[in-house]
């Protein structure tokens, strides 16, 4: 019986998660793979990292998972002169009572975008570092822990270097997820154009598919999708060789290992299933992992990307067959 319910739950939550993408498809045409992408970090309740060219609707898609999910959203726009206080709040002066009275920045919000983010400097980059790993800020001495659910949607773009200050591995190890959005194909952005004609106005007005009560929910059905000894075999074979490759200088972290178990199992359940697949992991290997490995300077200098050398890793570790991964039914 309880197997039953796990299976309903996990096929429910694969419906709001259908219904979720397909209402944000109305305003981002041709990128579902980049959207279950987002969908599945959100659902693993971990932060994302989108890296690519200008004008490819990273900030679109932030607000659009704001609005059909009823999270409250806050948009940071990070420049060099940005300081940490503007990001995590102060204390303010208050003349009429004589006291320090502390006023919430844009941090205190239930999905953050931040734009730009290695633009801002290393001080600034680490009050969000807090705010991501621990979910609290910490101001003049005194932590106030951030409402659930909180994520990070950070955007950085590649192409411009002037002005900007590289993210740390530190930083970067606490993405989930690092993915690109790329440029649509002909027929979606022709399809884009006629839809825009046709409403006659920039903006969409997408309705509220389920609350963050339900989002929560949805993540604790993720939490639940069974992990099989094999599976969880193969995920630590796949990170450690990441460590072990000529290759590489720097290998993925146990973090990595979290990452690709937290990812597969939302894929799981995307697919209304309640227990990981092989290829779930490998489907989440490359967005988790990549970012968390850093290649020796005569590698990079050849233009092998990180990405590529992940991609050799899946063809080199042996997967376990789907009879290993499935959970022995009551």
């Amino acid at each position: 019986m309880k197997d039953d319910v796990v299976v309903n739950e996990s096929a429910r939550a694969a419906e709001l998660a259908g219904t979720i993408l397909d209402e944000i498809e109305r305003v981002v045409v041709g990128k579902r793979p980049v959207l279950e992408l987002v969908l599945l970090a959100l659902l693993s309740d971990g932060h994302v990292l989108i890296e690519d060219l200008p004008g490819l609707a990273k900030t679109l898609m932030a607000r659009s998972f704001a609005a059909v999910i009823g999270l409250r959203f806050a948009r940071i726009q990070f420049t060099p002169d940005l300081m940490p206080s503007d990001v995590t709040g102060a204390a303010i002066y208050d003349q009429r009572s004589g006291e320090f009275t502390f006023r919430p920045g844009p941090v205190f919000t239930n999905l953050l975008l931040g734009d730009e983010i290695n633009r801002a400097p290393a001080k600034t980059q680490a009050a969000l570092l807090e705010a991501m790993q621990e979910r609290q800020v910490t101001v003049e001495g005194t932590t106030r822990l951030l409402e659930r659910p909180f994520l990070v949607i950070a955007t950085q773009n590649p192409i411009e270097s002037e002005g900007t200050y590289p993210l740390p591995e530190a930083q970067l190890d606490r993405f989930l997820v690092r993915i690109s959005v790329g440029h649509p194909e002909r027929v979606h952005e022709i399809e884009m154009l006629e839809r825009r004609a046709a409403r006659r106005t920039d903006d969409v007005d997408l309705r509220v598919v389920i609350d963050p009560e339900a989002l929560r929910w949805m993540q604790g059905v993720t939490e639940a999708v069974y992990v099989s000894p094999s599976i969880y075999a193969y995920i630590v074979d796949l990170v450690g060789a990441t460590r072990t490759s000529p290759m590489v200088q720097v290998g993925a972290s146990p973090r990595g290992s979290l990452a690709l178990m937290k990812l597969a199992r939302s894929r799981a359940v995307l697919a209304g299933r309640d227990f990981v697949i092989p290829e779930d992991v490998k489907a989440v290997a490359v967005p988790a992992l990549a970012h968390r490995i850093l290649l020796k300077p005569e590698v990079w200098v050849q233009r092998v990307r990180t990405e590529d050398l992940i991609r050799r890793v899946l063809e080199s570790v042996p997967a376990p067959s789907p009879d290993e991964a499935a959970p022995q039914r009551s």
